[in-house]
């Protein structure tokens, strides 16, 4: 790899994002940029290549935000809506390159052809549908994106596994609960950590601030960046405040580069 990753935040937010619609919250009404947060996804880019890792509601606008000349491929974490409802709005990128490259479980796919039957369609497509050619991957099997390997990582978002992912020396996971020490093994010699950090109060299916500062403090990465946020975190400046010096809140649109 030539050049180093270049990782831009998409979306920080949990699934309703910040603000929520009809919120009267003091962080909802905030007119700090760094306060307004789209729905969780990253770009991954190096040596001209521009993956996402998740394509949710917002990747309309995210992508308008952080244009980029291709898309070669989504990886998805897991099937909730947050992480792939805007998977039709790849058109414009399938209109110019052909089939979109993604890469999910197998559980992942059968339900993203439930719910986007038109676009996995093989027979009678719709003129105008967007199609996408399905790359099966699975925590045991690392695999390479334009000569970038990637290491899948399996976290549970309460009952659900789910994936994260390692390339080099940068892990990006979201929506974790626990992990198996299996899994853990998987994050040593970090330059950089991205995981979820929900909110102050406990969880059933993501960590609050004190388990992610925890698990933080366990891989013991050079920096570590807190992502899938809700308003009841708290105002950015605030929370950014109290965490420890290599420790910080993600917000929308930050660019990082791990050389």
């Amino acid at each position: 790899m030539k050049q180093g990753l270049i990782v831009t935040f998409l979306g920080t937010g949990t699934s309703q994002g910040i603000p929520i619609i009809g919120s009267n919250h003091p962080v909802c009404l905030s007119t700090d940029p760094k306060d307004k947060r789209l729905r969780v996804a990253v770009l991954i880019s190096w040596n001209g290549y521009h993956y996402v890792i998740d394509c949710g509601p917002d990747f309309r606008q995210q992508m308008l935000s952080n244009p980029i000349p291709q898309l070669d491929g989504i990886l998805f974490t897991h099937e909730h809506a947050d992480h792939t409802a805007g998977i039709d709005d790849i058109r414009p990128f399938f209109f110019r390159q052909g089939d979109i490259p993604i890469y999910a479980m197998e559980r992942v796919v059968h339900s993203l052809k439930r719910r986007f039957d038109y676009i996995f369609a093989d027979e009678d497509r719709y003129p105008g549908a967007p199609a996408v050619q399905v790359h099966l991957i699975d925590k045991d099997n690392p695999f390479t994106l334009n000569g970038l390997e990637v290491i899948p990582i399996e976290a549970y978002h309460n009952r659900l596994p789910i994936l994260g992912f390692r390339m080099h020396d940068f892990v990006y996971l979201t929506d974790v609960k626990r992990m198996e020490r299996s899994e853990i093994e998987k994050l040593k010699n970090l330059k950089v950590l991205v995981v979820n950090a929900l909110r102050l109060e406990p969880h059933y299916s993501h960590f609050n601030l004190e388990e992610a500062l925890d698990f933080a403090a366990q891989i013991g990465a050079e920096r570590t960046y807190f992502t899938h946020i809700s308003h009841l975190l708290g105002f950015h400046e605030e929370v950014q405040k109290e965490l420890p010096p290599n420790v910080f809140l993600a917000y929308d649109n930050l660019k990082i580069t791990i050389s």
